[in-house]
């Protein structure tokens, strides 16, 4: 039986060490992405649309990521239809990032996936790992807010700018804060 390699214990969620041949190369390679997405701002939204096809995993209809946006890697970013980002977003993708259809997200959001172990030693070492993130459908992410590794938001939830969500988001809540709390459950037709 053949060892893993790094990426393939990255996608797996389990420790690996980021700071590899390969996972180098797939960070070069988004670099050089991004440069060239980062400088279409004036271009049109089929152009851009084309660009982020390249690099991620799924690209609905209608998407629009106004740049600059940065990225680790791009291959496990899943965007539904009608998803809009705002300038100067982040998404760290070690494993999957799921955006549902029809979310919308402020300026400077950042979605972290990546994750580091709490035993010193293993910090130590270089290991790190990763959670996936999943929002949901018509999710409105306020300015500045951070998504933090394992997080699930679910479907029409409203996140205040500014705020650090360290935990699942119900469906129809309303969060705000650091660290987010729930305000409020919205009733279907709020």
């Amino acid at each position: 039986m053949s060892a893993r390699t790094q990426k393939e214990l990255m996608l797996a969620g389990e420790l690996y060490v980021a700071d590899c041949p390969e996972l180098a190369a797939d960070a070069r390679r988004a670099a050089e992405w991004m440069a060239r997405y980062n400088a279409s701002g004036c271009e049109t939204a089929e152009t851009r649309r084309a660009l982020l096809a390249e690099l991620f995993a799924e690209v609905g209809a209608n998407v629009n990521l106004r740049p600059p946006f940065h990225c680790d890697y791009g291959y496990n970013i899943h965007l539904g239809d009608g998803v809009f980002m705002n300038f100067n977003c982040v998404i760290l993708d070690v494993v999957a990032v799921h955006i549902g259809a029809g979310t919308q997200i402020g300026p400077g959001v950042q979605i972290l996936t990546a994750d580091h172990p709490r035993d010193p030693e293993l910090r130590a070492r270089q290991l790190e790992f990763g959670r996936p993130v999943r929002i949901g459908a018509n999710v409105w992410i306020g300015a500045g807010a951070l998504i933090l590794p394992g997080v699930t938001i679910g479907d029409h939830a409203l996140v205040g700018a500014g705020s650090v969500v360290t935990r699942d988001v119900p469906p129809r809540a309303t969060v705000v804060g650091n660290p987010a709390r729930v305000l409020a459950a919205r009733s279907p037709s709020a």
